[in-house]
């Protein structure tokens, strides 16, 4: 890793955690615009396993990782080796990512930007440009033309022609119309929900068309949400706290899961093994579909930012430090 390299990545970890965490400090609320006709396009950098990744996903059996400065990696031996995408139409940070097949994918971040790619992530066009100062945090897509995505300050953005338009959509009111919106899940029935800030979780029975918002018995941030195979789903933020469902989100119980450290993805093995990852280290695992949890915490105690299986009992974690291979089990 080059000077300038070294010196990018120490100058941006505190930042990034900071910004993606926290959601602090934009004001005024998403609106279309036309994307730039000189767009910036994605840094390039010499150790791609080493540049601060935000989010992953699968694109069929690809692995596919994003983070700061509009980079993308990609990888097709199971989170072995990792390259570059060969163009990516953004410098921002990137927040999200989602695939809907293996070709066809979007992701999200700072500056209002929405991608998308038709190849398997190796090139991203840029089809929305929203307000500079509203990142947008999370992104859903029902199928290759149905999406929404979400972002601070109560925005919310839906297509239903693969993301060629966007209309802003209302998803809270009152006190909770500004609320940021951090995550967005699909459980097993169809009932989508958003996570949000102070305790916030919305949610919807018909595809996003209207929202509620749904009372939990916790007050602080909710960063994520996850559907388990099994129809349960869980939420988790703040303080380690999880929240579990059994009835497609209609109520939920505060678990227990042996930390305080904020909690910031999570993902289902194909063993059935719920595995949650977050800040200094810390990663839970659960063997009863969230239920209860074993906390561990990893020695670099890196910022963790995302998960997702890699092969059978393999799975890879983002980092702010860039990525990590197939982490040992907790003993």
């Amino acid at each position: 890793m080059t000077t300038v390299e070294r010196s990018w990545l120490h100058a941006r970890m505190r930042d990034l955690v900071l910004l993606l965490l926290c959601a602090l400090a934009w004001a005024a609320a998403a609106a279309a615009e036309p994307v730039p006709p000189e767009t910036p396009h994605a840094f390039r950098v010499t150790q791609a396993t080493r540049a601060p990744m935000v989010a992953i996903a699968r694109a069929g059996s690809r692995l596919v990782a994003a983070g700061d400065y509009g980079v993308i990696v990609l990888s097709d031996d199971a989170g072995n080796t990792w390259r570059q995408a060969h163009d990516v139409a953004s410098r921002d940070l990137l927040t999200a990512v989602t695939f809907v097949d293996a070709s066809h994918g979007f992701a999200v971040g700072h500056g209002g930007t929405i991608l998308r790619t038709e190849d398997g992530g190796e090139n991203w066009m840029r089809v929305f440009a929203g307000q500079r100062d509203v990142p947008l945090l999370a992104v859903w897509f029902e199928d290759a033309r149905h999406g929404i995505v979400v972002g601070a300050f109560g925005t919310a953005l839906e297509t239903r022609d693969g993301g060629r338009q966007w209309r802003e959509i209302i998803v809270g009111e009152g006190d909770a119309r500004d609320r940021h919106l951090n995550g967005i899940v699909a459980l097993k029935d169809g009932t989508l929900l958003i996570t949000a800030e102070a305790g916030t979780l919305f949610r919807s029975n018909d595809g996003g068309a209207t929202w509620k918002v749904q009372a939990v018995p916790y007050n602080g941030s909710l960063w994520g949400g996850l559907a388990l195979r099994d129809g349960s789903a869980l939420v988790f933020g703040m303080r380690g706290h999880i929240l579990r469902s059994t009835d497609q989100g209609r109520t939920w119980t505060d678990v227990a899961t042996g930390t305080n450290q904020s909690l910031t993805a999570a993902a289902e093995l194909g063993d059935g093994t719920v595995v949650l990852v977050g800040l200094s280290g810390t990663v839970l695992r659960s063997a009863d579909a969230g239920s209860t949890y074993s906390a561990d915490v990893r020695p670099e105690r890196q910022t963790f930012t995302g998960v997702t299986e890699a092969a059978r009992g393999q799975w890879v974690l983002t980092a702010m430090s860039g990525i990590v291979k197939s982490p040992a089990p907790p003993r």
